[in-house]
């Protein structure tokens, strides 16, 4: 999940090994933005501010895969988050 707060734009993305890509779940603007963070506090979902890969992502339709030029923006998140999950089940 990739969130802007300053101009409430938020993304969310999915990555499984078995995909080709990581795929643009949703992404909105205002009161969509404010949704897709509900969403994903309610489900457990790590939140990571990056507004230039917000601003980037606001070209892809949700269901498409990422665009190339997006994927290490997007790995480097994706790393960081596994890596505090990882962090947080060692510590339970």
């Amino acid at each position: 999940m990739f969130n802007i707060n300053t101009k409430k734009k938020a993304a969310a993305v999915a990555y499984s090994p078995e995909m080709p890509a990581p795929v643009l779940l949703a992404s909105g603007k205002g009161r969509d933005a404010g949704r897709i963070l509900e969403e994903a506090q309610r489900a457990g979902i790590a939140v990571v501010e990056d507004p230039g890969l917000a601003a980037l992502l606001e070209a892809v339709r949700p269901g498409d895969y990422i665009p190339p030029w997006c994927w290490e923006a997007v790995a480097n998140i994706l790393a960081f988050v596994i890596a505090k999950e990882r962090e947080f089940i060692q510590n339970e």
